[in-house]
């Protein structure tokens, strides 16, 4: 990974919040309307491309079995279940649910006795995820519509968080790590996947609906990320780069190699018993 600290303060040549929130909402609208991969410029659409990158990703092949066709998109940076250590009865927030592919793999980890809740801005993905809720016989997990922002949950409701490459799509990242702590209860946890700016994106991508869009322009440094959850409150932050994610980020972009600015990484935080 780039040594250098590169920066995401907001400058003239990016998009402003309505903008950025605008390009990820038709993006994704397009996605679950058309079942296609957020990634541009890979090819995902034989069975074994497709298992070839959950592969990538983290998932198991047991994982992308028991999952009825059509949760999956392939949208992910990584799979957030494999670092959440979820346990049966515990409440689950999806941040950013897509089609629901880790909140179904969530709802088997917590069972009956628990729950998981997936939050969407966007109305298509919203209205695909309930469909497969039926289709996965899921009866403990729901659905809602909403920005992460300003999530439509009560005040420490939630054991854990989960989020996979969502939370870089965001224009006010502050705003939804002190949503997210205000929706935990104490001694709750933050488990995600996302990606993260290990080198000065060039402007031109910072001012590409495209490239904020598809998980580049909205990345931000580790140390940001670090204070920016320090900020909210939360405690025991761990950031951890997945240097192997360079395999696929590198196809995200026709036009150029995206892994030479950005990198998945696992970030996990607590929230303070008291």
């Amino acid at each position: 990974m780039s040594e250098q600290n590169p920066s995401s303060e907001s400058g003239p040549n990016e998009l402003a919040p309505d903008e950025q929130r605008r390009a990820v909402r038709q993006r994704y609208a397009r996605i679950a309307s058309e079942e296609s991969s957020c990634c541009d410029g890979c090819d995902t659409s034989s069975d074994d491309d497709r298992s070839e990158l959950n592969r990538q990703l983290g998932y198991s092949e047991d994982e992308e079995a028991t999952v009825a066709e059509g949760a999956n998109l392939g949208l992910g940076c990584g799979n957030p279940n494999a670092i959440a250590s979820l346990q049966p009865g515990e409440t689950v927030l999806d941040l950013g649910s897509g089609a629901g592919f880790d909140c179904f793999l969530a709802a088997q980890e917590v069972g009956e006795t628990g729950s998981v809740i997936g939050v969407d801005m966007t109305p298509e993905m919203v209205e695909k995820a309930r469909d497969n809720v039926e289709k996965n016989d899921a009866t403990n997990v729901a659905f809602r519509l909403g920005e992460i922002e300003h999530l439509p949950l009560a005040d420490g409701k939630v054991d854990v968080i989960i989020s996979n490459c969502v939370v870089n799509l965001s224009p006010d990242k502050q705003q939804v790590f002190h949503e997210a702590y205000r929706v935990l209860r104490p001694g709750g946890r933050l488990a995600i996947s996302d990606v993260v700016l290990t080198a000065e994106l060039p402007n031109d991508v910072h001012a590409d609906p495209e490239s904020v869009a598809s998980c580049v322009a909205g990345a931000s440094p580790i140390t940001e990320i670090e204070e920016m959850l320090s900020n909210a409150g939360f405690e025991r932050i761990r950031i951890q780069p997945k240097e192997e994610s360079e395999r696929f980020i590198s196809e995200w972009d026709d036009e150029r190699d995206v892994s030479e600015y950005v990198v998945s990484a696992t970030i996990e935080a607590v929230k303070p018993t008291q």
